[in-house]
């Protein structure tokens, strides 16, 4: 009969026997963490690391959470299996707290073909946030490089009646044409990677969320479809670098052309200049916040919030006052410098300010989710660019209706003055200046905005750096004529008397 003494020494042996083995396992999860952290460069090939990673999870007993790899284990008799809903939270931006990102429901339909009932089933479910294990030949993205897993260690789990469902948080604008729901499927060949695939997934999208329903197991992922006409990396920093470098001298432009009308030219404060020095104002806002929403993507979801709806507000009051040019500007040829509107300034003001701001103002508070990361992706894996904007697909076309709105109106504008000037220009051939001066005028405060609605098909790149080059730099332009024009007019020649 064994003495206690004996049996206390076999108990602490068998102890440190399960605790070593527990520990070799994590050691090993922990390697391919570091391995996915040093990135997709390393030595091992992805089918390596996916091999790796199935070796561990096959002996793989206890829960590990890491940075990009999270593992969990439960095990259950078949009999007394009713379902299992399992979430998992992850921070969403550097800085960001917790949020639910990914969520897994198996029904109770799973063990429906396991044929040994009394033995204890062990079910694996893994998350891992990396693009370097699931590698396809085409270099596909998937939704914020997730991917979630499920394995029963019984056997292989396929032809369910009732499919898993997994569902994707996301915070961008997808729909079934952008985003599909698929699974991994090895290659056949040694070399092979492998490929994804959709079959037996169905795919439902809801306000940022992505709904798969699968009637296996396996690993899992929302493949994102990118257009074929997307930008190249390439492309993407090329339109980045003059966006920011256009912007920049747009902003210095305007901030000196508002100095300068502040305080060295007083006395030509009628409310021509005075709508111009608005419209400066507009572009100085929009020129830095839009300077602003690329550096507070990486930050905090609240200051990517507010620094969307920044950019928002400011491109609305520009268009705004894009469209108070234009209808001052008819005014002045239609009046014959004539006018008398009451408090004439200030109801622009209550226009071209109050209206975009207040309506910003009401969606942030009571829509809050209607701002936040925008990602524009590109034609390559994992080259993606991240902005603060708008982040719903309807506030998207409320400000394209907008913006299209306005240039129509100026476009009518537009030739309306035309006719006139094409008149007068007939009674007096000394009105060709003023026509070139006010159509230069009227073309740079609107008309170049409507090249947003030509990106589609061959026009998409080129429409994109036109649009780029000439709306960046249209604070510099604005500035430019404006001092052109000041510069050969006299104090006293003023005659724009609204009040």
């Amino acid at each position: 009969m064994p003495t206690p003494p004996l049996v206390t020494l076999v108990l602490c042996l068998t102890t440190s026997v399960l605790w070593a083995q527990g520990r070799e396992m994590d050691s090993n999860v922990d390697t391919l963490e570091m391995e996915l952290q040093q990135g997709c460069s390393s030595t091992l090939h992805p089918r390596e690391r996916l091999n790796l990673l199935e070796e561990k999870l096959a002996h793989q007993d206890h829960n590990f959470t890491g940075g990009m790899i999270e593992t969990y284990v439960f095990k259950f008799k078949t009999e007394s299996f009713k379902g299992l809903n399992l979430s998992s939270k992850m921070d969403v931006k550097p800085g960001g707290g917790e949020r639910l990102r990914h969520t897994l429901n198996f029904p109770a339909e799973l063990v429906e073909g396991v044929k040994v009932r009394e033995v204890e089933q062990k079910l694996v479910c893994i998350y891992i946030h990396s693009p370097c294990i699931f590698q396809d030949a085409h270099n596909s993205s998937v939704l914020n490089d997730d991917v979630l897993g499920a394995f029963l260690q019984s056997g292989r789990v396929a032809g369910l009646s009732r499919p898993v469902e997994i569902q994707f948080w996301h915070d961008t604008v997808l729909d079934a044409s952008n985003a599909t729901c698929v699974f991994w499927q090895p290659g056949a060949g040694t070399g092979s990677t492998g490929s994804w695939s959709r079959d037996g997934c169905k795919t439902t999208h809801r306000e940022g969320t992505v709904i798969c329903h699968c009637d296996h197991l396996t690993y899992f992922a929302v493949l994102l479809q990118l257009q074929a006409d997307a930008l190249t990396p390439a492309q993407l920093a090329s339109l980045t670098h003059i966006s920011t470098i256009g912007c920049s001298l747009s902003a210095a432009a305007t901030l000196c052309t508002l100095l300068l009308c502040c305080f060295f030219r007083p006395r030509l404060r009628d409310n021509t200049t005075r709508i111009h020095m608005h419209l400066l104002a507009a572009l100085l806002l929009l020129n830095f916040s839009f300077l602003l929403s690329t550096p507070l993507a990486a930050g905090a979801v609240g200051l990517c919030q507010v620094a969307a709806a920044l950019l928002h507000a400011s491109l609305l009051c520009t268009l705004a006052w894009m469209a108070a040019e234009a209808f001052h500007l008819l005014l002045l040829l239609v009046k014959v410098y004539n006018i008398h509107i009451q408090h004439y300034l200030l109801k622009l003001c209550l226009c071209a300010w109050g209206l975009p701001m207040l309506a910003v103002a009401a969606v942030l508070v009571f829509k809050r989710d209607t701002y936040g990361y925008h990602t524009i992706n590109t034609s390559e894996h994992h080259r993606n660019t991240t902005m603060c904007w708008l982040t719903s697909e309807p506030a998207h076309r409320a400000t394209l209706c907008y913006t299209g709105l306005i240039l129509l109106f100026n476009m009518l504008v537009l030739g309306r003055v035309m006719m006139i000037l094409r008149r007068m220009q007939r009674q007096n051939g000394q009105a060709r200046k003023d026509w070139v001066t006010v159509l230069g005028l009227t073309c740079l405060v609107g008309t170049t905005w409507g090249l947003a609605f030509f990106s589609f098909g061959v026009f998409l790149v080129p429409q994109l750096y036109l649009f780029t080059i000439l709306n960046s730099l249209q604070g510099l332009f604005v500035c430019l004529w404006y001092v052109t024009v000041h510069r050969r007019r006299k104090p006293g020649s003023v005659s724009d008397n609204s009040r």
